[in-house]
């Protein structure tokens, strides 16, 4: 049996925690299964080398922030083969370079192409332990390039997926996927089991325990993951296509703090604005979520729409650029603003939920800036002061306690 695991950065922040998954490791490994280990830097060793960069440069290049975030993954690798070297096991410590994991060239934020497997088979027909680098690769420059904050999990399934693996676990520090933030919802409580569909709205919506690309891939590839605790022995979360268990109406409430609100005034209201504005951002690599377009009015219309807090500065000179070119009389910014989404496959067959958030929220006294739906998700835009407050209300007003 191949299995993988992930862990990450809480789960490899001292020495302590470093033995604990090297044990954990050994485990499986000596229980005849093959073993590869991915690895998220050191507790916020990220966050260290983000704040050493903008101390040198308060906009750094973003080639040169992917060639220093890498280093942290790096680290965290070549401790634990030192520890599993330590507890007499065989183990490996590979890089992006040396696996190799090709992705495309959009740096800070790019994706996986392929994984070359040869070298990580064969470690493995030697009966070791192979421990790699997450959340990086190389573009076709050779140059480094990560995957975006939490890409480890996704270097975690695409390894699944490549080496056709039994298993593949994803440890965190809570012992799996809860109704809501535990931080901030006392009453959440965790799930057995989830969809991909539910999985990927609430990871993509801010529930920040898996990537949303993971579980992405995860879908694609039909590759079913766990996701656990690695400070208890607890059983976790399944997620898979279907759940054995009868469908909630909602299954979680998910929230995102860092969001921007950009809306660009006094467009011409004619064919093929929509187009020319969002075409420039997508050449740019800017995501958008949530739009609203206004009626048109004197000839002219306003388009908002959210994006990341992290491309704000991108998406601004993007449009200052193009600003002419669309006919845009302002760029409007906001960023003191949240995205507060319930989320569940039973809301498909059950109308009425979107009422149900709305009056939760008139309830508490918050004003809804913009809204968005799917078939499983209603999503509102409000002040980021108000967050808590609204995921409060909303899980309580779709009982999502025990």
């Amino acid at each position: 049996m191949l299995i993988v695991k992930k862990f990450g950065g809480t789960s490899v922040a001292d020495k302590e925690r470093i033995f604990n998954v090297a044990r954990r490791c050994i485990k499986d490994y000596q229980a005849g299964h093959d073993v590869v280990v991915v690895l998220s830097a050191m507790g916020k060793q990220t966050d260290v080398l983000i704040d050493m960069a903008k101390d040198i440069n308060p906009k750094p290049p973003k080639r040169a922030m992917d060639m220093l975030l890498t280093t942290g993954e790096q680290i965290s690798v070549a401790l634990m083969e030192m520890a599993m070297a330590a507890l007499n096991v065989p183990a490996v410590s590979l890089n992006a370079f040396q696996v190799a994991m090709h992705t495309t060239s959009a740096y800070s934020n790019a994706r996986l192409k392929r994984i070359d497997t040869e070298r990580i088979r064969h470690e493995i027909d030697q009966r070791r332990i192979v421990i790699v680098t997450g959340f990086q690769g190389i573009n076709k420059y050779d140059d480094y390039t990560t995957l975006g904050r939490g890409g480890s999990d996704t270097t975690a399934v695409a390894l699944a997926a490549a080496l056709h693996a039994d298993a593949c676990e994803i440890y965190t520090d809570v012992e799996g996927v809860y109704t809501a933030d535990p931080r901030y919802v006392k009453n959440a409580r965790k799930i057995d089991e989830i969809t991909y569909d539910e999985m990927l709205d609430l990871a993509t919506l801010g529930a920040g325990v898996l990537h949303n690309r993971s579980v992405e891939m995860a879908k694609k590839y039909g590759v079913q993951l766990v996701v656990r605790s690695s400070l208890s022995e607890a059983e976790g979360t399944v997620v898979k296509e279907d759940v054995n268990v009868e469908r909630m109406l909602v299954s979680g409430v998910a929230a995102d703090k860092n969001v921007t609100r950009i809306s660009v005034v006094g467009l011409k209201d004619e064919p093929g604005v929509a187009f020319r504005l969002f075409d420039a951002l997508a050449k740019a690599n800017i995501n958008v979520d949530m739009i609203l377009q206004s009626i048109g009015r004197e000839g002219t219309k306003d388009i908002s729409f959210t994006i990341s807090g992290d491309s704000t500065d991108d998406a601004v000179k993007v449009l200052e650029d193009n600003k002419a070119k669309l006919g845009a009389s302002e760029i409007k910014t906001k960023t003191n603003v949240a995205k507060v989404s319930v989320v569940g496959a039973g809301m498909m067959s059950n109308p009425g939920v979107a009422a149900k958030v709305f009056e939760c929220l008139y309830n508490s006294h918050i004003n809804i800036n913009m809204i968005s739906t799917s078939e499983i998700r209603v999503t509102v835009l409000i002040d980021v002061e108000n967050t808590e407050k609204a995921m409060n209300a909303m899980h309580d007003m779709f009982e999502l306690q025990d």
